[in-house]
């Protein structure tokens, strides 16, 4: 596939600091071309990762970020399953991020409405596109294969017209979200995906060597005209026999 990167550490422990610098450096070119870096953050193990890696840059300037969430849970912000209140804890309270540029659904309206409140604001952050194009999409991937709240055999893999869905039937707890489409998703400048551990190894190997079935929502991922990188650790990998890259201790992407 033209512009996707397959790329493995030994383990998370080597893969964070370069994810955090490769965010960082993604920030400071789109500052320097268009004024701002807007940033779509999934939640996760990435929670903890860059809320560890990304505070211990040195001299990280993230005043002119905007940050937004490819999907959330419908529950309060104190919940422990907020993927908001959990960033606001581990990252948006140790850097210089404005509250301005984080852009957080309102878990207090039903999730119909909550899909169209969170559109609303997408789209007041991104008044000249159709659809909002960011610069930089942080996607995981579960067991399953799924990606933001895009789960497999889910009708909402077909939305072409709607930039945030709601989901009520999650098979995942908690049942209701909203979430970035693949329309959004794949519009995106670069699309990065941090997937790490053995348990992860037979999906991985399904999703970049398109294995027998329906295509699962990871593997729906490929942006139009953006990049697109998989950051993995070889217990991962295990399985991959596509060409993977190993960059040596210090490297940079």
């Amino acid at each position: 596939m033209p512009g996707r990167r397959v790329v493995s550490f030994p383990s998370s422990v080597e893969l964070g600091p370069v994810l955090a610098h490769l965010v960082a450096c993604r920030a400071d070119k789109a500052i320097s071309s268009h004024g701002r870096f807007s940033l779509g953050l999934s939640g996760g193990s990435l929670v903890s990762m860059l809320g560890k890696e990304l505070p211990a840059l040195p001299q990280l300037d993230c005043s002119k970020w905007v940050v937004g969430f490819c999907d959330e849970r419908l529950v309060p912000f104190d919940d422990p399953e907020s993927t908001y209140g959990l960033y606001k804890n581990q990252l948006f309270s140790k850097v210089n991020i404005p509250d301005s540029g984080v852009l957080a659904i309102n878990p207090s309206l039903p999730v119909e409405e909550c899909a169209e409140d969170y559109t609303r604001k997408l789209k007041e952050t991104f008044p000249q596109e159709d659809i909002p194009m960011f610069d930089m999409l942080l996607l995981g991937m579960g067991p399953d294969g799924h990606t933001c709240s895009l789960f497999p055999d889910h009708p909402l893999l077909e939305e072409t017209e709607k930039i945030v869905a709601p989901i009520s039937d999650s098979p995942k707890p908690p049942p209701q979200r909203v979430t970035m489409t693949l329309p959004v998703v794949n519009s995106a400048r670069c699309v990065v995906f941090v997937s790490t551990g053995g348990s992860k190894a037979t999906v991985l190997k399904q999703v970049l060597e398109a294995g027998e079935g329906p295509a699962l929502p990871a593997a729906l991922v490929v942006p139009t005209h953006g990049e697109l990188l998989w950051l993995i650790d070889d217990p991962a990998a295990a399985s991959l026999t596509v060409q993977v890259e190993r960059p040596g201790p210090g490297a940079k992407l």
